[in-house]
């Protein structure tokens, strides 16, 4: 196929890594650090928000935010990302990815600041405002996600493809970090310039008057990373492939891929008109066409990351009762405000540390060695035994002189979510769809996971609290063994270029069907 490939695809498949590959990863993973660092700095603030706008002299804890205000904070992002998923998805291919590109993120800056204003001092004002600006700050966080991923396989050559995609996803882990060291300075900074007694000791002072300042400074700090990466955003060429093979402007790719490559590349306009003639690789999303190549292939990606987020997303909600019953984190009562946003940033940031962003650089290190297929399906495989080995003996787990057991295990199926397919989940969709649908199908496959995100966070806390800590444990562990047989239709792209991949690269009677098409590396 190589032979038939436009010239300016083949130069990028075969181009050695060069620095605008790392420019590329840099630029494309601040949507991910800003992502992940809302993600994770707002269970810190649904805290402090809930200290100072839910107080009640009369109780003998804290004031923290009514269940169904901290669900709406949370759901919002995630039904804004799941919306920005699948409308940018379509629009990125549809206008092209770089026109789209600077839109996601200006949003994604606008709405982190705003996040940290308030119309109107009341705390519904504050709730509603908050809300808002987090709907339409997950909605840009959702439109980077499908062209992210396809900007960066578009860019990368064949042989360290996965790793680059990963790496962008891997920024993930930086901006975790990045929240919870930023909650631990705000919050030393503001305890050592307005120290407080705790709770039990004064429940007025406990929370001071300056706190109000100390939540918005953690969640608009979010926006500064994304905005020092605008400009650069604005100055990268549209990819090759939506420029040939989409828009058809043979002539353009090349110019632009002799600039970034800095290489005389050959134009070849008539061959683009040529093969688009030829190949009848005109089909839309909704053909019988799509189903028959590529249906089985969206299934098994949309499928594995809806599973992989439900059993995700809970595992995250349930941090902090891990940190509390094996007493990282003391009772609320025992601590002033700042103390309590200090000891979670730092619990949190120690797992961040020590599971969750090795996970993501162990994929990166590995993904173009061993194969997206291997490592997602060893990461679902650890999950469904670690999960189930925290749950079948969870009495055991719950004793104290075990606790520190169990909060390694809970580490490890953090570590092999991310040395598998949470990973694995974002990199292949971006590599196995046709370069004029291939945005769209990440912004469906994305979207889906969401979804999962949703059911996850939301289901996780009613099962809990009906059936109990264990049995939701053995339902998550169930969860991730359908995740591993549902990887089986996901298709192995390791070392083989995106036009193989996708068919764009065949003669319509040579592309194979249905689940032949894929599958397992032999």
């Amino acid at each position: 196929m190589a032979g038939d490939q436009l010239k300016v695809l083949n130069a990028l498949d075969l181009a050695k890594t060069q620095w605008y590959h790392f420019t590329a990863i840099v630029i494309a993973g601040m949507g991910f650090f800003t992502d992940a660092y809302d993600l994770f700095c707002i269970s810190l603030v649904t805290k402090l928000i809930g200290r100072i706008y839910y107080f009640d002299p009369l109780s003998e804890k804290p004031g923290s935010l009514p269940s169904n205000v901290s669900s709406a904070i949370n759901g919002v992002a995630f039904c804004g990302t799941l919306s920005g998923q699948l409308f940018f998805g379509w629009l990125g291919d549809k206008m092209g990815r770089k026109r789209v590109y600077g839109m996601t993120l200006m949003l994604m800056v606008i709405c982190s600041i705003a996040s940290g204003l308030s119309f109107g001092k009341q705390r519904e004002a504050v709730m509603a405002t908050l809300c808002f600006f987090r709907f339409w700050l997950g909605f840009g966080i959702g439109g980077d996600y499908p062209l992210s991923a396809t900007i960066m396989s578009e860019y990368a050559n064949k042989k360290t493809r996965g790793a680059f995609i990963a790496a962008v996803f891997a920024m993930q882990g930086f901006g975790i970090l990045a929240g919870g060291m930023v909650a631990i300075i705000v919050a030393a900074a503001f305890n050592a310039r307005y120290p407080a007694p705790s709770y039990s000791e004064n429940r007025f002072l406990s929370t001071v008057p300056q706190a109000d300042y100390a939540w918005r400074i953690i969640l608009m700090f979010g926006a500064l990373p994304a905005l020092l990466t605008y400009y650069w955003r604005m100055k990268m060429p549209e990819t090759a492939r939506y420029t040939a093979l989409v828009a058809k402007n043979a002539k353009q790719a090349a110019s632009d891929m002799s600039k970034v490559l800095r290489v005389e590349i050959e134009a070849e306009q008539e061959k683009v008109e040529e093969v688009e003639r030829q190949r009848g690789n005109d089909f839309g999303l909704f053909s019988k066409q799509f189903l028959r190549r590529h249906g089985l292939h969206l299934l098994g990606t949309t499928s594995t990351w809806f599973l992989l987020d439900i059993a995700f997303y809970s595992q995250n909600l349930f941090q902090k009762d891990i940190f509390s019953a094996i007493g990282w984190i003391p009772d609320a009562k025992t601590m002033s405000a700042f103390e309590e946003v200090y000891r979670i940033g730092r619990a949190q940031t120690l797992i961040a540390l020590c599971s969750t962003v090795p996970g993501y650089w162990f994929t990166v290190a590995l993904i173009d060695k061993i194969g997206r297929f291997a490592i997602q399906l060893q990461g679902f495989f650890f999950m469904t035994v670690f999960m189930f080995a925290l749950a079948i003996p969870y009495h055991h787990w719950t004793l104290k002189h075990n606790r520190i057991g169990f909060v390694a295990m809970y580490s490890l199926t953090f570590f092999f979510a991310n040395f598998g397919p949470n990973a694995t989940t974002f990199v292949v969709p971006a590599e196995i769809f046709p370069a004029r649908l291939r945005s769209t199908c990440h912004g469906i496959s994305a979207a889906a996971g969401k979804a999962g995100a949703i059911v996850g966070t939301f289901g996780f806390v009613y099962a809990a609290k009906d059936f109990g800590v264990r049995k939701t444990l053995i339902a998550l562990g169930v969860v991730n063994l359908l995740g591993l047989l549902f990887t089986f239709l996901v298709p192995e792209s390791k070392g083989r270029s995106l036009e193989d991949m996708s068919g764009e690269a065949e003669e319509e009677a040579s592309i194979p069907n249905g689940p032949d098409a894929r599958t397992a590396p032999v």
